[in-house]
């Protein structure tokens, strides 16, 4: 292989890793650039590679639900990511969680054990002009990167705003008032934490939340575009000003998880999960916020059990960028307009871990192919891998919107399957994976 046909890719996040990993596995040359340590993006806080900011959880573990496939088809591709979570995995129930840090490191190890793998540690301000690329610097992408992104695209108001929920110490809760419980009793009771409210309690909280101090932003986070806040992560505060009740039936959904003292579900609950092996640290599940630091822990110790929290990081907002793929990139992932330049993870607008990683993987083994003189044989969109692709690359779309993986975008299987939605999503795993299983010779 020559030098000439080496692939750069910029980024260590989810997808850079996976993708630098997926072409160094196919016998060709990786150059992997991160800016890390010598600069860090305002939510990235250490060195190591595929850093996880915003929660230890990839979600459902169970092929009969959409992300639980894609991780399933991951494993089955040779993912390195899937390999580091598994290694690094901790109690959640039906989800799969990881220790952070151990995660990290462990994809940081392997990628610079590769003797495939070249790692430079420098900030890109401007993409390639030629060779093949892909870039993977995520929704964090830095100013002047992300500028050269706007210019080689054409595209204007490429940011949205995200947000990350905070982790208090698991000795500081008060498990006099918090019990533990899986929802509905899946999964080990260990798993999760959880503090009941009565009806006095929620309003109070919900008063004092809709009545607290958010934080200002940053300049290069104002605008016309300030307000833009993607569903799936949406701030516990804004999620409240749209009713009294919206949060109860949310992120505070009391169902299934009935009060150990009453055996009756609670007015409203706050879930924890376990967020390392140790169990010594909690997230406050979906309750990312954008409320200054003091107004979190005057509000948040609201919440019985959490009256003395210590709070090992509080919720944060960031500016995201992600590109309008569907006028820009082939179901490849690479631009339609210069082939040889891919791009990955959630500036394509897949969202959420999982699907990050999936994008890599695709743009990875993609960009090796053609390093190598070969057809890329795309994914069909009967598998999760496929259908996220085909969705970023759908010309036809004229008001793209980040999506997490779903079976709603994955092509309808050929025949009607009776026996309800839980049958029907079987019937999906099994094709997907039937036919990942022959492509990966499994």
């Amino acid at each position: 292989m020559s030098e000439k046909n080496a692939v750069t890719v910029i980024g260590a996040g989810l997808a850079g890793s996976e993708a630098a990993w997926q072409i160094a596995e196919r016998g060709v040359p990786v150059t992997l650039i991160e800016m890390k340590p010598g600069k860090y993006t305002p939510a990235h806080k250490s060195e190591g590679f595929a850093e996880l900011v915003c929660s230890n959880s990839l979600r459902s573990d169970s092929p009969s639900n959409a992300v639980g496939l894609l991780k399933e088809e991951l494993r089955v591709a040779g993912s390195l990511i899937m390999e580091a979570a598994d290694a690094t995995s901790v109690p959640a129930g039906s989800a799969l969680a990881v220790d952070r840090m151990l995660f990290s490191a462990y994809v940081t190890e392997k990628l610079r054990a590769h003797p495939l793998i070249e790692i430079r540690s420098k900030e890109i301000t401007e993409l390639p002009q030629d060779g093949i690329t892909v870039c993977a610097t995520g929704p964090l992408t830095a100013d002047a990167l992300a500028a050269d992104i706007r210019r080689l695209t054409g595209e204007e108001s490429l940011h949205f705003f995200d947000a990350a929920a905070p982790i208090v110490s698991g000795e500081s809760i008060n498990y006099e008032k918090a019990f533990f419980a899986s929802r509905y009793g899946k999964g080990d009771a260990q798993d999760y934490l959880n503090c009941p409210m009565n009806e006095a309690e929620y309003r109070a909280f919900y008063a004092a939340l809709l009545g607290a101090e958010v934080a200002k932003l940053h300049d290069f986070e104002s605008g016309d575009q300030a307000l833009t806040v993607f569903e799936g992560c949406m701030p516990v505060e804004v999620m409240a000003a749209r009713g009294v009740d919206t949060l109860r039936f949310g992120p505070m959904k009391p169902v299934g998880l009935p009060v150990p003292a009453t055996g009756r579900d609670a007015y409203a609950t706050v879930q924890l999960r376990r967020e390392n092996r140790n169990g010594d640290m909690y997230n406050l599940v979906g309750f990312q916020t954008h409320l200054t630091f003091p107004e979190q822990r005057r509000v948040f110790r609201m919440i019985p059990g959490l009256e003395n929290a210590e709070f090992y990081r509080y919720g944060v907002m960031h500016r995201n960028t992600y590109l309008n793929s569907p006028a820009l990139l082939s179901s490849d992932y690479s631009m339609r307009k210069r082939p040889d330049l891919y791009f990955a993870g959630q500036m394509t607008g897949v969202e959420g871990y999982v699907e990050s990683t999936g994008s890599g993987l695709v743009a990875g083994i993609s960009a090796a192919c053609r390093a190598k003189g070969e057809e890329a044989l795309p994914f069909p969109a009967f598998t999760m891998l496929g259908a996220m692709a085909a969705y970023i690359s759908d010309p036809s779309c004229t008001d793209f919107q980040p999506m997490n993986a779903n079976f709603g975008i994955i092509e309808p299987l050929p025949a009607r399957v009776r026996g309800g939605k839980k049958i029907r999503n079987e019937a999906y795993a099994e094709q997907a994976l039937s036919y990942m299983k022959e492509r990966f010779g499994q």
